[in-house]
């Protein structure tokens, strides 16, 4: 097992970063907290690159659909997996994500183990 794999959690509720914190610290991995859009793209600007970032589509000021898509437009950071995090009943949204170059979603709430598995299934594609 190489170096520990780092991940971005971008989401607005700070409850959700927490649980989502607690499992990847559980699953060996490092975390980067952000709590809206412009602050993960301040972060990653600065040099913050991790190797994942889990993206909430709902929240204020920018959107989780425009970060992916100033993620995936830039050369520097193209190579970041993307997982969306989407609230319940909102699957046209997951599938909008995947459209603007996210890797995957995960439907809130979810089981922090089911996010585990999937965060780690993706970073070995």
């Amino acid at each position: 097992m190489g170096e520990k794999k780092v991940i971005m959690i971008v989401d607005d509720e700070p409850d959700i970063v927490k649980i989502v914190k607690i499992s990847m610290n559980l699953a060996n991995m490092d975390c980067i907290e952000c709590f809206s859009g412009e602050e993960c793209l301040e972060k990653l600007e600065k040099g913050e690159i991790p190797d994942l970032i889990l993206l909430d589509i709902m929240m204020p000021g920018i959107s989780g659909y425009e970060v992916c898509k100033k993620i995936k437009e830039n050369k520097a950071w193209d190579k970041i997996k993307i997982v969306m995090l989407t609230a319940k009943g909102q699957k046209g949204d997951a599938e909008e994500g995947l459209k603007v170059g996210a890797d995957d979603y995960i439907i809130k709430p979810f089981d922090p183990y089911e996010l585990i598995e999937m965060v780690k299934e993706i970073l070995e594609r």
